[in-house]
């Protein structure tokens, strides 16, 4: 995969032929490689959270990482995502600034007509701010989040 130290040059490269670098995305973390060759896959993930930490120190703008979560979360009876189902390290819980996961009851629950199109969006980590939960509106046809429209506008 993708390395930590290829993605710094591409950053470098944009930013010089652009001027400016306000985000970088990575999408599934776990596809990312180490630069040398760690002991075991839960130590290169450790390394590549921690280089990703600096990469945003350095560049001085935000990293959004896709994570994967462990299988354990499927044997719950309760599906919510906690910070301890982040898969392979809890240096990710560690590294970042913020952690958001993303739950939707129909996914475990279809017969709930009451959660058909509904999202939660569980901010459980945040060093600088509050946490808490917001409630979305999921358009599975387009593979998109948007405001919940209520009628209170009140919490989850």
């Amino acid at each position: 995969g993708t390395s930590v130290g290829a993605i710094r040059a591409k950053a470098r490269r944009t930013l010089s032929r652009q001027g400016d670098l306000s985000l970088i995305v990575i999408d599934y973390l776990q596809l990312m490689g180490g630069d040398g060759r760690p002991e075991n896959r839960q130590l290169e993930v450790s390394e590549i959270s921690r280089k990703l930490k600096l990469l945003a120190r350095e560049f001085k703008i935000p990293i959004l990482a896709l994570s994967q979560l462990s299988r354990g979360l499927e044997a719950r009876t309760d599906k919510r995502p906690t910070l301890s189902d982040l898969r392979e390290s809890g240096a990710l819980e560690q590294d970042a600034d913020v952690v958001m996961f993303l739950y939707r009851d129909e996914v475990y629950n279809p017969d709930n007509k009451d959660e058909l199109g509904a999202a939660e969006l569980s901010i459980s980590k945040h060093r600088a701010g509050p946490l808490g939960k917001v409630r979305l509106a999921w358009l599975g046809a387009y593979t998109r989040f948007e405001n919940f429209a209520t009628d209170s506008n009140s919490d989850l």
